[in-house]
């Protein structure tokens, strides 16, 4: 059965600290404006069928325990027949979500869902679930474990890549998000978000700058050196013996902001379409999910994206437009360097190097860029690729509907 997607709308990203501009809504409260949102641009009724709900979080602890898509949904309103389910597989989880979702509509379980992904790093910082491989560094050498970040470094020092190519990766983020932002681009999916009182808190992206002629970010030191220093380094090292030192290369700017953000998409079938009058803007042509190596761990995104061409018969270049998760500066670099694909084409409105990863809803948010993106280039396919740590890859194939 085929499944569409209908509508998808988005946070603006606020910076994930106690200063940023949606500190001081609660993760749940951020889906139920979303829902309210989609109720105003669709029929309100269509949301009251919804037989399900998916949501993507990763640090489900605090203000994101206890089951978010059901406080979620009791939040928003939505109906108690709505089975929920609250995901996590870490960076991807938004489009694992989506992935969820669509496959509950392909085997009939579903006529109409709901799925997308939240992550309010102000009120849940990362890592404040404390897994045990955290903090107990026997474990971590057992397991190969390392912050992501460490990972980004150990990807740059074996792929040869240069600090240039990295901080041209970040120019080009920024300097895209806030032409796209200054043309309105972002207007059409992108939620206003309200405070208690009802006034706008945030209503566009609020972590991208202006690096002018990027001079600025030459100067900025290493941020994971002293991390390594821990002994990270070390297991790094032992994991991949040719490697003599790990080169540390990424300096904040090089990392996605923390953020706090959400997305939703609506998703079903063209059967639901139809009863409730609701217009679909894509076909999911196809999906993919893959693990890596999990001590690289930033290389299982293009794995999904090879799972996800070959499942809807297309080679990458026969994609109209590309959103490729900016996990950290050496992935889109990688990406640019080992793929055959149009720059222009690829996350052509900026990334998460300018705008930040809330990281639960990361896939989600790329989604509802890419329905934008292909409308702008007036294509026909699009395609949308997450990258995790501990290698968890995750993509999606759009056709254009309607």
């Amino acid at each position: 059965m085929d499944v569409f997607i209908f509508d998808a709308v988005r946070a603006p990203r606020g910076k994930g600290r106690p200063d940023g501009s949606l500190a001081g809504l609660k993760p749940a409260g951020l889906i139920a404006q979303l829902v309210e949102a989609l109720k105003a641009r669709n029929r309100a009724e269509a949301l009251d069928t919804i037989d399900h709900f998916t949501l993507g979080c990763v640090t489900q602890s605090g203000p994101q325990g206890g089951h978010l898509a059901l406080a979620a949904r009791i939040l928003a309103g939505l109906p108690d027949t709505v089975s929920c389910l609250t995901i996590n597989n870490f960076c991807v989880s938004g489009l694992s979500a989506i992935a969820d979702a669509a496959r509950r509509v392909a085997t009939g379980q579903a006529q109409l869902a709901l799925a997308g992904g939240v992550e309010s790093m102000s009120q849940s910082p990362f890592l404040s679930d404390k897994a045990d491989f955290y903090s107990d560094m026997d474990l971590a050498r057992r397991m190969g474990w390392v912050p992501v970040g460490l990972a980004a470094d150990l990807l740059a020092t074996r792929e040869g890549l240069s600090r240039e190519s990295l901080d041209a990766a970040v120019l080009r983020s920024h300097r895209r998000a806030a032409a796209a932002w200054s043309a309105g681009r972002y207007a059409g999916r992108v939620i206003a978000m309200r405070g208690a009182d009802g006034e706008t808190v945030l209503d566009r992206d609020e972590n991208i700058r202006d690096y002018g002629d990027g001079s600025t970010l030459a100067r900025l030191p290493p941020v994971f050196q002293a991390v390594g220093a821990q002994g990270y380094d070390d297991i790094l090292l032992g994991a991949l013996p040719d490697l003599d030192e790990v080169r540390h290369l990424h300096s904040i700017a090089h990392c996605p902001p923390i953020s706090d953000g959400a997305a939703l998409t609506l998703v079903g079938s063209a059967e639901a379409g139809r009863r409730l009058g609701l217009q679909p803007v894509a076909r999911i042509r196809a999906l993919g999910e893959a693990a890596g190596d999990h001590v690289l761990q930033l290389t299982a995104g293009p794995t999904a994206m090879d799972k996800a061409l070959g499942a809807a018969g297309l080679r990458l270049d026969q994609v109209g437009v590309a959103e490729v998760m900016e996990a950290f500066a050496a992935v889109p670099v990688l990406f640019e360097r080992d793929h055959d694909y149009d720059p222009d084409r690829l996350n052509p409105n900026g990334g998460h190097l300018a705008m930040g990863h809330p990281m639960g809803a990361t896939g989600a948010i790329l989604t509802t860029t890419l329905l934008d993106d292909m409308a702008q280039f007036d294509t026909e396919t699009g395609l949308v690729v997450a990258t995790g740590g501990v290698g968890v890859g995750a993509a999606m194939v759009l056709e254009r509907a309607g």
